[in-house]
């Protein structure tokens, strides 16, 4: 292929393409770049594979820290298992991309994209999606697109495309818009309680700027002389399709008419119908048109029953307005929450129902030592509040085997972070690392708001400062034709078996998080806000039923949390602290129990369940620390006593001698005359010599002086 450069130009910075240059042999490929951040990303399908029924898409981004001029830590100094933040860019490609993929292809799909450059301006992500759709089409492998992805900040009053990352972290808003010519088909957003107009707008001002990178994908693709690929819908016989619309539509439509069936009683008389149509089929004869297709694909009738129990329950509610459990296109299941549910151990406990998906949510408080140390291209290096999501089999009751995390977790514990963090106290006001894991007891559709409801709940149990509590519901879609229903607080078959999966959190102020998934190609901006603001009464619902459980977060943290002192010394210092090969910070640790976390800027963490614990840490941390001064004045404790004058223990540590000629203004015959050993005296430091040494008095000391040092080691007054 000709080597191309073409620039595309925008309310932004500026997107620059080079397609012919690497990568020859993938299917497609272009290097994206936008200031001096480069992404690789290739496209590459293979032949159709035989006895599968689904599309095999497989996307992944990796990172080379080369990129920012990085060795990879740990042994190997090499890249290994992907980073969570490259793990949620794969699936940020993957999501808007999918829906464009005929359903019907069995090829496999791989796409690459790979960080080559980067610089801490440019975010890499919307990038990779973009050139994703860019080294799809160049591959000519069958797609829908084009599709383009950018990200829209909130600067005071003012959208902007693609900023910065510090202007992400300085705005209200990170919102990543991603279209293709029939609309908005994925949406992933933080934002810092924004109202719903104004997400609303940022999400058409971005879409406006992806109409134009989707323009310049056609101009580029005309300059190449590529046409885009369209597979025509694959002929079907109708014989099966139609013996089932005969044999199991009443059935069906039955099932889905008991309202006061539960999921699992549901499932249960859908399954036992679809075996009562199996026997039928198993009693036709060998040469009968729907036992030969049935013979000839295992998965053919299995497809067949799904595909009509999709019409018929999408029928339901676009005709009668009326979903599967009876509800209102507009209303949220039943709703229950609890607060400390397991032994008081755990630091706080948050149980949330909604119908029947339950989800539980644990917090932990850690010390800063315990911040999550990242290792990826992104600037920021350290986090101090994780949100792990885990969803067992049992949930959905299912065996199998037990796995690490897969995407799918990974993002649901991302998102339910990204809506918890504008309400978070700052490290200066708590400076606790905090972990909420959330466990999946049982779902039922909407688990991943669930989340972030439990974790509401469960932050307030352990006395987290919340700004605002923060509540969540999943909107869904029905789309046929130009008829179109909004659904609110989704379930599992309307997730399913619908158009859209739309995420919604936020607080009675605003939204903090978005995400939206489609299964089909696009969606006008107005269905969009449709969506957006029929979600704002389902969450203010949810969060009355959440306050009835707890209304403000605790005043005292747990017995077993940790308790945190937290004071600055000296950078310089920090050596002295530590001790040679950590000699002197393993002794403050053994004598306490505590523990100590230092960071680079003098700033010390004492932590102990034993609040007296961390304050002697501290008392001898200061003590190593401590620089006297003269003329400073205390209450210290004869510790020694020689002929001519006395050691005193002024700080902790830290002693001084008084000379026997400054033990009064008088003369003095005798030591034990004036002062005996374990006598708390008030002393000033008269001098510190040039070998180090501190020199006592007790002469000269001003009655306010005196009354400070009484008070400062806790004496009364004289």
């Amino acid at each position: 292929m000709q080597e191309i450069d073409k620039l595309i130009s925008f309310d932004g910075r500026d997107i620059r393409l080079k397609v012919g240059l690497l990568a020859p042999q993938a299917g497609g490929a272009v290097l994206i770049e936008s200031g001096e951040t480069a992404v690789l990303v290739t496209a590459t399908q293979s032949t159709p594979r035989a006895g599968i029924d689904f599309l095999p898409l497989l996307v992944d981004y990796e990172e080379r820290l080369y990129a920012a001029g990085r060795i990879p830590g740990g042994f190997l100094r090499r890249e290994g298992r992907p980073p969570e933040r490259a793990t949620l860019v794969s699936r940020l490609i993957d999501r808007p991309m999918r829906p464009l993929f005929p359903a019907w292809m069995r090829n496999d799909i791989q796409i690459v994209a790979t960080t080559l450059s980067m610089d801490h301006d440019v975010p890499p992500d919307v990038l990779a999606a973009t050139g994703a759709s860019i080294a799809t089409l160049l591959a000519k492998i069958p797609f829908y697109g084009p599709m383009a992805a950018v990200r829209v900040g909130l600067i005071g009053d003012d959208f902007i495309i693609n900023p910065t990352y510090k202007e992400i972290e300085d705005g209200d808003l990170d919102l990543i818009v991603a279209g293709s010519p029939d609309g908005v088909i994925m949406i992933e957003a933080g934002a810092n309680q924004l109202p719903e107009q104004d997400i609303i707008e940022a999400i058409d001002f971005g879409y406006e700027v992806v109409r134009d990178i989707i323009q310049a994908q056609k101009d580029l693709m005309a300059e190449l002389g590529i046409e885009p690929v369209i597979l025509p819908l694959p002929e079907e016989d109708p014989t099966l399709a139609d013996f089932l619309a005969d044999k199991a539509t009443d059935g069906i439509k039955a099932v889905l008419q008991q309202f006061e069936l539960a999921k699992p009683e549901r499932d249960e008389k859908l399954d036992a119908l679809k075996a009562e149509i199996g026997v039928q089929i198993a009693e036709l004869a060998e040469d009968d048109p729907i036992s030969i297709a049935v013979a000839e694909d295992s998965k053919a009738f299995g497809n067949a029953y799904k595909s009509l129990t999709k019409k018929l329950m999408r029928a339901q509610i676009l005709e009668e307005g009326v979903r599967v459990d009876g509800r209102k296109l507009d209303q949220v299941r039943p709703i229950s929450c609890r607060t400390q549910v397991l032994p008081n151990r755990v630091h706080g406990t948050g149980l949330f129902n909604r119908g029947l998906t339950q989800v539980m949510s644990v917090v932990t408080l850690g010390t800063p030592g315990d911040a999550q140390m990242t290792d990826d291209l992104h600037p920021d290096d350290e986090k101090r509040y994780l949100h792990h999501y885990n969803f067992p089999p049992y949930s959905v009751g299912e065996t199998r085997p037990m796995r690490s995390p897969g995407r799918r977790e990974v993002g649901h514990g991302a998102l339910a972070e990204r809506a918890l963090l504008p309400v978070l106290p700052s490290m200066a006001d708590f400076p606790y690392v905090i972990r909420v894991v959330s466990e999946v007891l049982s779902s039922n559709g909407s688990t991943s708001m669930g989340s972030v409801c439990g974790s509401t709940l469960s932050l307030m149990d352990a006395g987290v400062p919340l700004s605002k509590p923060v509540s969540g519901a999943a909107m869904g879609l029905i789309k046929e034709g130009d008829e179109v229903r909004i659904l609110t607080d989704i379930q599992g078959i309307e997730d399913f078996l619908g158009d859209m999966d739309f995420k919604v959190a936020g607080t009675d102020s605003g939204i903090t998080a978005l995400q939206m998934d489609m299964k089909i190609t696009g969606l006008p901006m107005e269905t969009i806000a449709e969506a957006i603001n029929q979600a704002r009464p389902a969450r203010l619902h949810i969060l009355s039923k959440m306050m009835e459980a707890i209304n403000s977060p605790r005043a005292e943290l747990s017995p077993y949390a940790p308790r945190l002192l937290t004071f600055k010394i000296n950078p310089e210092m920090i050596g002295m602290v530590i001790g040679p090969g950590g000699k002197q910070i393993k002794s403050i640790t053994e004598e306490t129990g505590a523990k100590v976390d230092i960071a680079d800027d003098g700033t010390i963490t004492v932590s102990s369940i034993d609040g007296a614990a961390a304050e002697r840490a501290q008392a001898l941390i200061e003590a190593i620390t401590f620089k006297p001064s003269a003329g400073d004045v205390y209450v210290g404790k004869v510790t020694r006593i020689i002929p001519i004058g006395a050691f005193v223990e002024y700080r902790p540590g830290k002693e001084g001698m008084i000379h026997i000629s400054q033990l009064a203004d008088y003369r003095v015959n005798k030591v034990e005359d004036e002062v005996n050993l374990g006598e708390e005296v008030l002393i000033k430091i008269r001098e510190i010599d040039g070998r180090g040494r501190v020199n006592l008095t007790r002469l000269n000391i001003h009655p306010d002086e005196a009354a400070k040092a009484r008070e400062a080691a806790g004496l009364p007054p004289e």
